[in-house]
């Protein structure tokens, strides 16, 4: 297949890309690289340096594709709530304007990075597809938006969506020829913080609330490493059916807490993290934990590395060797 992947130099488009083109798929990347990296970038993939906004330039070049992944997006959800002009213009103008394209050029799979972050503080445990969807951010409001997008164009246009809601990515990918991790700047995981907080780049780590209805006070969150999402999004192109929007969640099913977290960082790294609590933010949820039971009986999707120590692990590999 010929696909365009849209943000194919950030964190997870990367990964996907590479994974795309060890299967053997013709892979053009689009991105701006405003947030994601050159160096991420597969060799054997076509690169265009361009906006999403700019995606018609692509589709309508050459031999037609067969399928576009899309990952381009602004994804902090603090910042989102400052300036949340960026967030409309980049998650949801943008991508509309790469619906647009993709309409134009007859291309009917389409694989949406989606988010966790649409649910909002969920009333119920393990999360399903089917939760009341109530997104506290402007960032989980902007993808949302995009989610009911897609929706409406499967129905009027037999476009073939698949949605996929990821939970917290975490881990690298190691296998050569380069490493692919998680590099934001500025870095606002929880994970990629702590480990500069082990490598001695940080005095110490904030965690922000310790009051919550949890384990020990700190806010759950479900992690998933970032190569068992990606295989999910080469199981969505083969599930992908005209005029059906599919949705599914991507989590393991299991809730890690901050302070679980900074255990596990610890462990792994032979380094102290020193903490410091913080007040609770605003609109953070106490619990975000996924029921993956969707993507696991219709999809085939399994987890090949679910513990919290071998994202950590890998995690911490690629910072040493490409951040440090």
């Amino acid at each position: 297949m010929k696909l365009l992947v849209t943000g194919g130099a950030g964190y997870i488009g990367s990964v996907v890309t590479r994974l795309l083109l060890d299967a053997g798929h013709e892979v053009v990347v689009l991105d701006d690289l405003r947030t994601g990296h050159a160096e991420a970038l597969a060799p054997e993939a076509t690169f265009v340096r361009a906006p999403i906004h700019d995606a018609a330039q692509v589709l309508t070049r050459g031999a037609g594709f067969d399928g576009v992944l899309h990952f381009a997006s602004l994804i902090a959800a603090g910042e989102s709530m400052i300036r949340p002009e960026l967030y409309w213009d980049s998650n949801v103008v943008g991508s509309l304007a790469l619906l647009d394209a993709v309409r134009a050029a007859g291309v009917r799979t389409f694989v949406f990075s989606s988010t966790a972050a649409v649910y909002g503080n969920p009333t119920e445990l393990p999360i399903r597809e089917s939760a009341v969807k109530a997104p506290t951010s402007t960032y989980g409001a902007t993808k949302l938006s995009f989610d009911m997008a897609l929706t409406s164009e499967a129905f009027a246009h037999e476009l073939a969506p698949v949605s996929l809601r990821y939970f917290n990515v975490a881990g690298a990918l190691l296998r050569p020829p380069v490493a692919i991790g998680e590099r934001h700047d500025p870095e606002t995981h929880l994970i990629p913080i702590a480990l500069q907080v082990a490598a001695g780049k940080r005095d110490k780590l904030q965690l922000f609330g310790d009051d919550y209805p949890t384990v020990d006070g700190t806010c759950v969150r479900d992690y998933i490493h970032v190569e068992d999402l990606a295989r999910a999004h080469l199981l969505a192109l083969d599930a992908a059916t005209p005029g059906d929007h599919r949705i599914y969640n991507l989590g393991n099913g299991n809730g890690f807490s901050n302070r679980q977290v900074v255990e596990v960082v610890r462990e792994v790294t032979g380094h102290p993290v020193p903490v410091e609590m913080a007040p609770r933010r605003s609109g953070d949820p106490a619990a975000l934990v996924a029921s993956s039971d969707l993507a696991r009986s219709e999809l085939g999707w399994t987890p090949a590395k679910p513990t919290l120590h071998d994202m950590v692990s890998d995690a911490w590999a690629f910072y040493q060797e490409h951040v440090s």
